[in-house]
Order: C-alpha cells, then sequence, then structure tokens
C-alpha cells in the first residue's frame, strides 16, 4: 500500500485525460498509476523528452484518492518528481505556474495538465 502522505507534493496540477477518441488511454486510470510527464513548450525541441514526475490524485475535497480507485478525468493531482536529483537542476527552474505539459506513456499524450501551483519545489 503507499503511504501517499510520506510523499513529496512538489507541484500541482489541473489535468484533463483525453477521451480514447481523442488519443487517450483505451481505459480509466487507477490511483497508484504511473504515468510520465512532457513539458508542453519544449515539444519542438525534444519531442522524445520525457520526465518521470508522477501523479497523485485528489478528490474534489483535495484529499488523496485511494489505492486502486478509479480517477476522474479531470481534477487536480499533486505531482512527485522522482529522481529528485533533477529537482535543483532541472525542474525548480521549469516549474512555475501556469507551466502546461502532458501526461504520456511512452510518448503517447493521454492527459494535458497545467500546473496551478508550486510547492515543495519552491523550497
Amino acid at each position: 500500500m503507499i503511504d501517499f502522505e510520506s510523499l513529496t507534493n512538489d507541484f500541482e496540477v489541473q489535468y484533463r485525460f483525453y477521451s480514447s477518441e481523442e488519443g487517450g488511454r483505451q481505459g480509466p486510470a487507477l490511483q497508484g498509476y504511473r504515468c510520465d510527464w512532457q513539458y508542453a513548450d519544449i515539444i519542438e525541441e525534444r519531442p522524445d523528452q520525457v520526465w518521470m514526475i508522477w501523479p497523485i490524485f485528489l478528490d474534489s475535497n483535495g484529499r488523496f484518492l485511494p489505492e486502486n480507485t478509479e480517477v476522474p478525468n479531470q481534477g487536480i493531482a499533486q505531482m512527485l518528481i522522482v529522481d529528485k536529483g533533477l529537482k535543483e537542476s532541472v525542474h525548480k527552474n521549469r516549474i512555475r505556474v501556469g507551466i502546461r505539459g502532458y501526461f504520456v506513456e511512452g510518448l503517447k499524450r493521454i492527459a494535458e495538465a497545467s500546473v496551478t501551483r508550486v510547492v515543495d519545489l519552491a523550497q
């Protein structure tokens, strides 16, 4: 079982999963699901660059969804930067409110997101 309370909340996003008609996932995502992050503003220069930054999904009251619970098609997620060595060298300089990105499976974009709050990454 994942102890969500012990994980770092580096930043938060407002996300929307694409429908299958838009090229999104074929089935629902569940809490604990691990996709990667792609910055929207560097796709032209680095279309293959993705980062291990994982979403932890919240309900409409800001509480963690239970593990293996189906995730809403849109909502808020806390984002966890997995490679702590890249926090300072890459992400601290890039992440700010308004930055757009995607949840990706491989290079397939499955959701769009926008940073709404910088939390632990700002420290």
